[in-house]
C-alpha cells in the first residue's frame, strides 16, 4: 500500500509536464470507449515518464507531454485513482516509433460503464467530447481508436450502431474516410462477432482482436494485455495508413 501511495503521488506531481509553448501535434488521435479504453490495469514504477513523441490534450484544452495514466483529462471519467493503464500506452510508443518524424496528439476521453448508446449526437458523452476537441481548436482528428462493448454484449443491433458513430464522427471532426480501429471484449462474447462486420460495412475500419488477452479481474485486461491490445491498434492503424507497407 505504501508502495502504491508513493506512486501515485508521483503520478499526481507529474499531471501537467511542461512542454514549449509552441508544441503542437501533427496528427491527433482521438482514444474513446468505456473502462478498457481509460485503463484499470495498475500502474508500475516508471510509468509516469513521459512517452517519447507523443503528446496528450490536458483538461485546458493545451498539449503537454503525454504520460500515464492517459484518461485522467477525461471529461467524464470516474475517479482519477481508477485511471490507470490502458491501451493507449501501447498503441501510442509503437506508433511514435513508427511514425518517428511526426508528433503524436492523444485525445483520450473514456467513461466506465458507458453503452453505445451514450456515444451519439445529442447524448452527454459525445457532446461533451466535441466540446473538448472545440476548446483546443481541433477541428479535425485523424484516426478514432475505440474499445468498447462489455456494457451492450448482447446487443444484437450494435453493428449497426457501431456503423453510425463512425459515420457521425467522421462527419463532425474528420473525413469521410477518417479511419476508425476497434478492439474486441474479453472473451467470445456476441457483441465481438458483431464488432468483426464493421470492415465489411465501411472502408478504412479495422477490428483487432482481443486472442490470448489476459483479465485480472473477470473483465479488465491486465497491464501485459494492455500493452499488446495496444500494440495491435496501432498495427492496424498503420495498415490503413499505409497499406502498402
Amino acid at each position: 500500500m505504501k508502495r502504491f501511495s508513493s506512486l501515485l503521488v508521483g503520478l499526481l506531481s507529474l499531471l501537467t509536464l511542461p512542454l514549449q509553448a509552441e508544441s503542437q501535434p501533427d496528427r491527433v488521435i482521438l482514444l474513446i470507449g468505456q473502462s478498457n479504453m481509460a485503463g484499470r490495469a495498475p500502474l508500475e514504477e516508471g510509468d509516469e515518464k513521459p512517452i517519447e513523441g507523443v503528446l496528450l490534450l490536458n483538461g485546458e484544452g493545451k498539449w503537454i507531454a503525454a504520460n500515464n495514466p492517459l484518461n485522467r483529462f477525461a471529461t467524464d471519467r470516474k475517479n482519477l485513482s481508477m485511471q490507470r493503464i490502458g491501451p493507449g500506452f501501447g498503441f501510442a510508443r509503437t506508433l511514435a516509433s513508427e511514425l518517428y518524424d511526426e508528433q503524436i496528439g492523444l485525445v483520450v476521453n473514456a467513461r466506465g460503464g458507458s453503452s453505445i448508446n451514450l456515444w451519439k449526437p445529442g447524448q452527454g458523452l459525445y457532446d461533451h467530447m466535441l466540446a473538448r476537441l472545440k476548446k483546443a481548436g481541433i477541428k479535425q482528428v485523424s484516426a478514432v481508436i475505440w474499445h468498447q462493448g462489455e456494457s451492450d454484449a448482447e446487443d444484437p443491433e450494435y453493428l449497426e450502431k457501431l456503423v453510425a458513430l463512425v459515420n457521425n464522427l467522421r462527419r463532425d471532426i474528420g473525413t469521410p474516410e477518417m479511419p476508425f480501429v476497434a478492439g474486441e471484449v474479453f472473451k467470445d462474447l456476441p457483441v465481438n462477432e458483431r464488432m468483426r462486420g464493421l470492415p465489411g460495412k465501411l472502408k478504412r475500419t479495422a477490428v483487432v482482436s482481443a486472442r490470448m488477452l489476459k483479465v485480472f479481474d473477470g473483465v479488465h485486461f491486465d497491464r501485459q494485455s494492455q500493452l499488446i491490445l495496444g500494440n495491435r491498434y496501432a498495427r492496424a492503424l498503420l495498415k490503413i495508413l499505409q497499406p502498402d507497407r
